[in-house]
C-alpha cells in the first residue's frame, strides 16, 4: 500500500499544512531545483496565477451559413496573438481549421486530483482547453487533435438514442445534449477540445474536459457582461454524467490557487483549506511510471521516501500508473536521482516527473 495523506474528517485536513511545514524544516529553508516537465508538455510552472475574467465577446451580424458569428471573435484573435499561451492559440486555430469558423469563446479548465480522500481535492496548473462557436442548423461538429482521424458531424437531438459517433465523442455529445436541454446551444455547436497532458500522466482527463466544454458552450449563450452560472453547470454535469468524479469537477470549477477544497456533506458548500507547498519551500510533483506499472509505482515511492520524500498518494480514487509526491524542495534532485538510478539499474524506463502547481479554477481565455 502506498503511504499517503490521511483521509476523511475535518480534523485531517491540516495534514497537508503539517507536511509542508515539515518539508520547510527538512529543507533548511532552501528551495531546490525544479523538476523538468516531460518533453512533449509546455512549461506551465506559473499556471497557479489563474484568475477569473468577466468580459465576453459581443455577438454581431451574420457569420457563415451555420448561423450568427461574432464580428470580432475572441477565439479568432487568440489564435493569431503571438503572446498568448500556445495551448489556447492552438485550440482556437484548430477549431477554425477543422470547421471553417473562428471560436466565439475559449475556456480552460485545470486537471484536478485527490489528496488522499474522496472529499479533499485540488486543481493542478495544467489545463484542458475548449473552443466553441454557436450554430443555428441543429448540427454538432466535434474535433480534437488527440483524435485527428475521428472528427465528426452529428445531428443534435434532445432525447432518444445517441447517434453513431467515435468513442471519444460520445461523452462530449451527451453533455452537449444536456446543455441544449438546459437552453445552451439548441441550434448546435462547433467544438474543439485539447489537453496539455496525455493520459500517460495519470491525471483524470474526462472531468476537466467536461468543465471546459460546458463553460465554453454556456458562455456563448450567456448575456454579455455575465459569466456562466458555475453552480448551475455543476448540477447539470452531475446529472448528465453521473459516472464522473463530481469532486474533481468541483475542483475544476471552483478551485483557488494554493488551496484545497473539502466538499461539504450532501452537496453543501465546499470549505477551502491551505495547501501551498512552495510557500514552505516544499514541492509537489507527479511521478509517472512508464510501461506496465505492476509493482513499480510502489517501488518508486519507496525509493523516493528513502531519498527524502515526505508523502505520496494516488491522484485518483484508486491506484494507477502515477503518484503525487510531496517533498522538501532541497531534496528534489536527490529524489529524482534515486528513483532514476533504481530503474536504470534494472534496465527499465525511468519514471517521469512533472511539477504540479496548486492552481485556480477554470477561466475564459482572451
Amino acid at each position: 500500500m502506498i503511504p499517503g495523506p490521511r483521509a476523511g474528517t475535518d480534523a485531517d485536513v491540516d495534514a497537508y499544512t503539517d507536511a509542508a511545514a515539515a518539508a520547510a524544516a527538512a529543507s533548511g529553508g532552501h528551495a531546490g531545483a525544479h523538476a523538468d516537465a516531460w518533453a512533449d508538455a509546455d512549461a506551465r510552472a506559473d499556471a497557479d496565477a489563474r484568475t477569473d475574467s468577466t468580459a465576453r465577446p459581443t455577438p454581431a451580424g451574420p457569420g457563415s451559413e451555420a448561423g450568427p458569428g461574432p464580428s470580432d471573435p475572441v477565439g479568432g484573435g487568440l489564435a493569431r496573438r503571438a503572446t498568448a499561451d500556445p495551448l489556447f492559440r492552438l485550440v482556437a486555430y484548430a477549431l477554425e481549421a477543422a470547421h471553417g469558423r473562428p471560436p466565439a469563446a475559449v475556456w480552460s479548465a485545470p486537471y484536478a486530483f485527490h489528496l488522499g480522500s474522496p472529499r479533499l481535492v485540488a486543481a493542478a496548473g495544467w489545463p484542458v482547453a475548449a473552443a466553441a462557436a454557436p450554430r443555428s442548423d441543429g448540427l454538432v461538429r466535434l474535433s480534437s487533435l488527440a483524435h485527428p482521424a475521428d472528427s465528426c458531424d452529428l445531428p443534435l437531438t434532445l432525447s432518444g438514442p445517441l447517434p453513431d459517433a467515435p468513442d471519444w465523442a460520445v461523452r462530449p455529445y451527451a453533455l452537449l445534449r444536456a446543455l441544449a436541454r438546459a437552453g445552451y446551444g439548441r441550434g448546435g455547436t462547433d467544438l474543439h477540445v485539447q489537453g496539455s497532458l496525455t493520459p500517460a500522466a495519470g491525471l483524470a482527463t474526462a472531468e476537466p474536459i467536461d468543465c471546459a466544454l460546458a463553460l465554453a458552450v454556456a458562455d456563448v449563450h450567456t448575456p454579455p457582461g455575465e459569466e456562466p452560472d458555475r453552480a448551475r453547470l455543476a448540477r447539470l454535469l452531475a446529472g448528465a454524467l453521473p459516472d464522473g468524479d463530481d469532486a474533481l469537477r468541483r475542483a475544476a470549477l471552483f478551485a483557488r490557487p494554493g488551496t484545497a477544497l473539502l466538499s461539504g456533506d450532501a452537496g453543501g458548500a465546499p470549505r477551502y483549506v491551505p495547501f501551498d507547498p512552495p510557500a514552505t519551500d516544499a514541492r509537489l510533483v507527479l511521478l509517472a511510471v512508464r510501461g506496465d506499472p505492476g509493482d513499480e509505482v510502489a517501488r518508486a515511492v519507496a525509493r523516493a521516501r528513502r531519498a527524502g520524500a515526505l508523502s505520496a498518494w494516488s491522484p485518483g480514487p484508486g491506484p494507477g500508473r502515477s503518484v503525487l509526491v510531496l517533498l522538501p524542495g532541497a531534496r528534489l534532485a536527490a529524489v529524482r536521482a534515486a528513483v532514476a538510478e533504481d530503474f536504470r539499474g534494472r534496465e527499465l524506463p525511468v519514471p517521469r516527473f512533472l511539477n504540479i502547481a496548486v492552481a485556480g479554477a477554470a477561466r475564459r481565455e482572451e
